[in-house]
């Protein structure tokens, strides 16, 4: 069956079926845990959260299932490009704070958790999965996680970048597509400019690798689930279409954006984080458009951003929001997650066959 395979045996689930982790609320731990009873793999996107943060959140998850889950991380980058924002940012950025009511020129505060204290809580919560994104795995880390047993997961938008990751010694690696919503998981020169489609990059990476792949990107129903696994993954990721289930923390005006979009209303953008991402467009993407080399880097940007996005949750202003979302977010569906995951998996047999 295609339920059958090394990804399910070695992460110890009943379907190849992965929740991305999504960072900033999405990924609560009710919809970890849903995900994870459906039979899938629920993930908590952890990469703004402190140590303590994650630790109370995977015991949340605990208490809601006995059953596999991971924790997803960003990998930390040196600070390369620009720090401050241009005039034309700045200027921007604070006429955005002044309509919604906040002081201009905020003080920029703690820019990123510490990655040392979010692995320790990962290492010493032995949580049975570890996926991260935006780069390889330090040594010394790789080697806690195999010590304890934890799944590595790195995550590739180019076949150079799948080499790179399992040289560096992950058991798997999510191919993300152009089409993938939210930060995109480039992490070697110049991969952030080839925009490379899942279809075209499962087949290759597969090819390539000698450890399973993950796609991800694009994929809202059987019909991605079941291309994917004809394309040669052994599993399927997906982000915007666990965004929109009921036990999601994403913003009810984001969840509104998501199913109104069309397969155009998606663009990458730096404007809310300083890193390519992909979102639904809005006044405060297209307001920065034309500014992109006066952006600050990641993770300053996203810390300068921090709060002209809250400040727009409360108020509901979706015109101030990150709405991340996928390109094919229309062929979204507002459920539970397990009556989704249900879903998902009925579409995919429907059209792989029991096999």
């Amino acid at each position: 069956m295609w339920t059958g395979n090394e990804v399910t045996s070695r992460l110890g689930i009943k379907l190849p079926i992965i929740q991305a982790g999504m960072a900033g609320g999405t990924t609560t731990p009710q919809l970890v845990a849903a995900v994870s009873q459906a039979g899938g793999l629920g993930t908590l996107g952890a990469g703004y959260m402190s140590g303590e943060q994650i630790r109370t959140a995977i015991r949340a998850i605990r208490e809601l299932t006995d059953k596999p889950f991971g924790v997803n991380l960003f990998i930390p980058e040196e600070e390369t490009g620009k720090t401050v924002p241009g005039e034309a940012v700045r200027q921007i950025m604070n006429e955005t704070r002044r309509r919604l009511g906040i002081p201009e020129d905020p003080e920029l505060g703690k820019v990123a958790e510490p990655f040392e204290e979010q692995m320790a809580a990962v290492l010493e919560e032995r949580v049975p999965v570890f996926s991260f994104t935006f780069g390889l795995l330090d040594k010394r880390w790789m080697a806690a996680c195999k010590q304890r047993g934890i799944v590595a997961i790195g995550t590739a938008t180019t076949v150079r970048e799948g080499v790179a990751l399992e040289a560096s010694g992950v058991d798997m690696v999510v191919a993300q597509g152009s089409e993938a919503g939210g930060h995109r998981g480039s992490f070697l020169p110049d991969s952030p400019d080839n925009l490379v489609g899942l279809m075209a990059l499962v087949p290759q990476m597969a090819d390539r690798l000698s450890i399973p792949v993950i796609a991800a990107g694009g994929i809202m129903d059987g019909r991605g689930i079941a291309a994917a696994f004809m394309l040669g993954a052994q599993a399927a990721q997906l982000g915007t279409a666990f965004l929109l289930t009921e036990e999601s923390g994403a913003h009810r005006l984001h969840k509104q954006a998501v199913l109104s979009a069309s397969d155009e209303a998606t663009v990458l953008t730096t404007a809310f984080s300083g890193k390519a991402a992909r979102g639904v467009t809005n006044e405060f993407m297209q307001l920065l458009a034309p500014y992109t080399e006066e952006i600050p880097a990641y993770p300053v940007q996203n810390a300068l951003t921090r709060d002209i996005r809250q400040a727009a949750s409360k108020q509901e202003r979706s015109e101030f929001l990150s709405m991340w979302a996928g390109q094919a977010g229309a062929l979204g569906r507002a459920m539970s997650a397990e009556e989704l995951v249900r879903k998902l998996v009925e579409e995919t047999e429907e059209l792989l066959g029991k096999r």
